[in-house]
């Protein structure tokens, strides 16, 4: 896993009355019981109404060799079509918007984790 950045990365500013970008670099570290799964600094907090908070983390800090691509798949009109994650016990662990719409570029690869089934640690 790479070891955590503080590097920030150029995001346009888009602000909808439903969805609101933060870059931050606090660290977030993900955790599936005792194994760590993600370890960074170069997060975007994407603030939704009606739903918690969540921190995209960009794949190259995240160990990718133990969640596999999901058959679930979604569609947001405010972000796009999303790809599920899985760990073999736990299903639907992760997302991510490969190809989201322009105005969400920001977020595209990265991946949220679904904090009611991960453990997820923001200093």
């Amino acid at each position: 896993m790479k070891k955590p950045t503080s590097k920030r990365l150029p995001m346009a500013n888009y602000t909808t009355p439903r969805i609101n970008l933060h870059p931050h670099t606090r660290r977030v570290q993900i955790y599936h019981r005792d194994t760590l799964l993600a370890d960074t600094s170069d997060v975007i907090e994407l603030r939704e109404k009606d739903y918690p908070q969540r921190q995209y983390l960009p794949r190259s800090d995240v160990d990718m060799s133990k969640p596999t691509t999901s058959t679930a798949v979604t569609h947001c009109p405010d972000k796009g079509d999303s790809t599920y994650y899985s760990l073999p016990d736990l299903l639907d662990i992760a997302w991510s918007y490969d190809h989201p719409i322009d105005e969400m570029s920001a977020i595209a690869g990265r991946l949220a984790f679904d904090s009611n089934k991960m453990t997820e640690l923001v200093e």
